[in-house]
């Protein structure tokens, strides 16, 4: 069968166990995954012109699950809203991080495809602000040149914290807009939800920031709904997706959270290149004698590391690029 003549797409919401919920036309499809989209084909390097693209050889992908929440892909309607996935249309964006078997090299695991906007959550006490977690999720949306907006809840517990505030302050003047609401009042809200009409927004955050009560302030029942999938928790040592979902907005948009997720792993980003995604550092690359060779550690006269001392450049997000190059 041809499955580039087939009419029907959809957008995946959901994926449990080796199925997938499709949303086409209003309806909710239970999907499966071809058999071709667990398999690599592999060609000929030589002369492949003379063997008219034969296949030489199909390898099984081992460990990974092709499919992404938010992937667009074409499928076959085999009724009773069943289906058969056939093929992942071009992604627009994707979220990745590094899923690692043992004994093995890792791999790339897309969280969610086509979103347009990474929302990571903190709450602004109890627990307070990991500095260098956000940091870590700005490198990652960066990365994926998807836009951020830093959501800060618990606002009522804010208690004129002057300390926060520059902390604040140093994100705003890189250029991260930041958003600050509470749950308990209300305050924020119906503007977040402004921000959020209209684009597919990731939700980024550890456990006890808030992001139930969050939901739910967003659109009541939301965070139980969230709160049900994410009892598949992605855990750092998980290397599957086993349970994730997008949901509607009533407003217009629609929303994925990442239940259980400590962090992302930094997936395809060199040593060399992790400068240019602190975009407070991007310009100030190959600014000093040593190039585009400094590794802005120990050596005289670097750009970088004088905007430090210079108070250019904030200490704790130095200090986070190096912890984040000291992985690469």
């Amino acid at each position: 069968m041809n499955t580039d003549n087939q009419d029907d797409t959809g957008v995946v919401f959901r994926k449990s166990l080796g199925h997938y919920t499709v949303h086409v036309n209003g309806r909710e499809l239970d999907c499966v995954l071809s058999s071709l989209l667990h398999k690599q084909l592999i060609y000929p390097t030589a002369a492949p012109t003379s063997l008219r693209r034969r296949v030489q050889e199909v390898r099984e992908i081992e460990h990974v699950d092709p499919i992404a929440i938010g992937d667009r892909v074409r499928f076959t309607d085999a009724g009773g809203e069943r289906g058969m996935i056939t093929k992942i249309l071009p992604r627009a964006s994707k979220l990745s991080r590094p899923a690692a078997v043992p004994g093995r090299h890792a791999f790339e695991q897309v969280i969610v495809s086509n979103a347009d906007m990474v929302v990571p959550v903190f709450a602004a006490a109890s627990p307070a602000p990991k500095w260098a977690l956000l940091d870590r999720y700005l490198v990652t949306a960066e990365s994926a040149e998807l836009p951020v907006l830093i959501v800060i809840t618990k606002l009522d517990l804010l208690n004129g914290n002057h300390k926060l505030d520059a902390e604040f302050e140093v994100y705003r003047r890189i250029g991260y807009p930041i958003h600050m609401v509470s749950s308990h009042t209300g305050e924020g809200i119906d503007e977040l939800k402004e921000m959020l009409r209209g684009k597919t927004s990731v939700l980024i955050g550890k456990s006890g920031v808030g992001k139930t009560s969050l939901l739910n302030a967003i659109q009541p029942g939301l965070g139980l709904q969230v709160r049900e999938v994410g009892k598949g928790e992605l855990g750092k040592g998980r290397h599957t997706t086993t349970h994730l979902e997008m949901f509607d907005l009533v407003f217009g948009g629609r929303l994925v959270d990442t239940p259980g997720m400590r962090e992302f792993g930094l997936w395809n980003i060199s040593a060399d290149e992790l400068a240019h995604l602190f975009p407070e550092m991007a310009d100030l690359v190959g600014g000093c004698k040593f190039g585009s060779s400094c590794r802005h550690d120990s050596e005289p006269g670097c750009a970088i590391r004088k905007a430090v001392m210079d108070g250019g450049i904030s200490p704790h997000r130095y200090k986070s690029y190096m912890k984040l190059r000291s992985e690469l």
